[in-house]
C-alpha cells in the first residue's frame, strides 16, 4: 500500500468523523441546555417557622367585668319627726363617725322631756308617800290594832307606786332619747352622698320620709363579680389534680383596669365567695377588697377584675397558627431530623392566649411548623428560617464534558501509533 493511499484514506475518514463530531457536541449542548432549565424550573423548598415543644409553667389568665362598691354602705335616717332645721356638712366630702349632720327642730321634744320629769317626780312623790304609809300599817299590825286586809292594801300601794315610778322614768328616757336624736350624727366615716331631704323639709319615720343621706366606707373599697359555675368547679378540678397551681398558696392575686384603662395601682384579694351557685344566672358571687386611701376608686363604677397567680403546671403549649382543624380532628405539622414534614393528630387542651395547651399527640423536643402550614404537604422537605440551607448535591457528568475528553485520547492513541 503506497503512502498516498494511505493519507487519502486518512483525510477521507476525518471528512467523514467531522459532521458526526458536530452532531454529537450539539446534542450535548442541548442535553446540558436542557438540565439547566429543568434545574432552573424546580422550584426552591418553602420557608417555614419552626416551634420546639417544651414544657413549661404557662400563666393562667383570668378576667371578669365587676362594680364598686363601699366597704360599709349606710342610709342615715331620722329617727324622730319633726322640721329639718339645718345640715351641718357638705355634700360629697368625708364625715368622721360621731360628727353632726343633721339638725331636727328640738323644741317639741324638749317639751315632752320636762312633762316626762314632771311626771316622774309626782310618782316619786306617790311613792314616798306609799312607804310611811306601808310603814305605819306595820307597826299597827303588829300592835293588832289593824285588820290584816289594811296591812296588805297599804303593801300592795307600795309595790304599785314603785312600779309607777319605774314606768316614769323609762318615760324620761324615752324623752331624753328623742331629744338626743333630734341631732342626726354620722354612723360611721366615710363619703358622704346627696341628701334626701333639704333646711324646712318635714321629717317623718317611715321608710320613705325618714332617710337624709347615704355614706358609703370606700377604704378599703370593695369590688363585685361573678364567675360562671362551670368555670368554678373546673378550677378546682385542675387544682385538686396538681395541674393548676397558685403562687400565693390559696389565694388569688387580683388586679383591677380602671374604666379609663389605667390599672389601679395596689393589688387586692379575695374576701369572699359564695358557697351557692345563683339558680337563676348560674353564676357564683366574689368579692374582692382594695385599699383605696386616696378614694381614687368610687362606688358605684365598672371595672375589669383580673385573677392573677394561677399557672398551669409543666403543660405543653404551641401556638394556635400551628394547628390545623380537620375532619379527623386536630393535627399538626412535624419535622424530622432532615426538615420532612409528617402529619400528627393532637388533643388540644385549654386555649391560653394565643396559645393551645396539648393533652396528646407531642412530646417535649418535638419540632413543628408554627408559620406556613398552609405551604407544606406530607413528605415535602422545607427550609427553616433562620437556619443554613441543605448543600446542593454535585451536577451529574453531561456528554458535552465527556467529548473533549475522548478527543483528547484519540489524539494521545494516535500520536503513539505515529511513533
Amino acid at each position: 500500500m503506497s503512502a498516498s493511499f494511505f493519507a487519502q484514506t486518512v483525510r477521507l475518514a476525518a471528512t467523514l468523523c467531522l459532521p458526526l463530531a458536530l452532531l454529537a457536541g450539539l446534542s450535548g449542548c442541548a442535553t446540558e441546555s436542557s438540565g439547566q432549565e429543568t434545574t432552573a424550573s424546580a422550584p426552591p423548598p418553602p420557608e417555614i417557622v419552626a416551634h420546639t415543644v417544651t414544657r413549661s409553667d404557662v400563666p393562667l389568665a383570668m378576667a371578669y367585668m365587676g362594680q364598686t362598691a363601699g366597704s360599709r354602705e349606710v342610709e342615715v335616717r331620722a329617727r324622730v319627726g319633726g322640721i329639718l332645721l339645718r345640715r351641718n356638712y357638705e355634700e360629697g366630702s368625708r364625715v368622721r363617725q360621731g360628727d353632726l349632720m343633721f339638725e331636727i327642730d328640738p323644741a317639741p321634744f324638749q317639751a315632752a322631756l320636762e312633762q316626762a320629769k314632771g311626771a316622774l317626780g309626782q310618782a316619786e312623790a306617790s311613792l314616798a308617800q306609799a312607804k310611811r304609809d306601808a310603814e305605819r300599817m306595820a307597826t299597827l299590825y303588829k300592835g293588832d290594832v289593824v285588820a290584816k286586809k289594811d296591812h296588805d292594801d297599804a303593801k300592795t300601794t307600795l309595790e304599785s307606786t314603785t312600779a309607777a315610778v319605774e314606768t316614769a322614768r323609762g318615760k324620761v328616757r324615752e324623752a331624753s332619747l328623742n331629744l338626743e336624736w333630734t341631732k342626726v350624727t354620722a354612723p360611721i366615716s366615710g363619703m358622704t352622698s346627696k341628701e334626701t331631704r333639704s333646711e324646712g323639709s318635714l321629717v317623718t319615720t317611715t321608710s320613705d320620709g325618714s332617710l337624709l343621706t347615704t355614706i358609703s366606707r370606700v377604704d378599703p373599697i370593695y369590688v363585685n363579680f361573678s364567675m360562671s359555675g362551670p368555670e368554678m368547679m373546673k378550677i378546682r378540678k385542675l387544682r385538686a389534680e396538681g395541674k393548676v397551681v397558685l403562687d400565693g398558696g390559696n389565694d388569688f392575686g387580683v388586679r383591677l383596669t380602671l374604666p379609663d384603662g389605667l390599672d389601679f395601682p395596689a393589688a387586692g384579694r379575695i374576701n369572699f365567695t359564695d358557697t351557692q351557685v345563683d339558680a337563676t344566672t348560674g353564676v357564683v358571687k366574689v368579692r374582692a377588697e382594695f385599699a383605696n386611701p386616696d378614694a381614687l376608686v368610687l362606688p358605684g363604677q365598672f371595672v375589669r377584675v383580673r385573677l392573677e397567680g394561677a399557672r398551669y403546671k409543666d403543660a405543653l403549649a404551641v401556638p394556635q397558627g400551628a394547628v390545623l382543624n380537620t375532619q379527623q380532628g386536630a393535627m399538626v405539622w412535624t419535622l424530622d431530623g432532615k426538615n420532612q414534614i409528617a402529619p400528627r393528630p393532637v388533643v388540644l387542651g385549654e386555649t391560653v392566649g394565643n396559645d393551645y395547651l396539648i393533652e396528646k399527640g407531642l412530646e417535649p423536643g418535638d419540632r413543628i411548623v408554627a408559620e406556613g402550614v398552609i405551604k407544606v404537604r406530607p413528605g415535602m422537605t422545607v427550609r427553616v428560617r433562620g437556619e443554613a440551607p441543605v448543600p446542593a448535591a454535585p451536577p451529574a457528568a453531561t456528554a458535552s464534558d465527556a467529548a473533549p475528553k475522548a478527543a483528547e485520547a484519540d489524539k494521545a492513541a494516535g500520536k503513539e501509533n505515529r511513533s
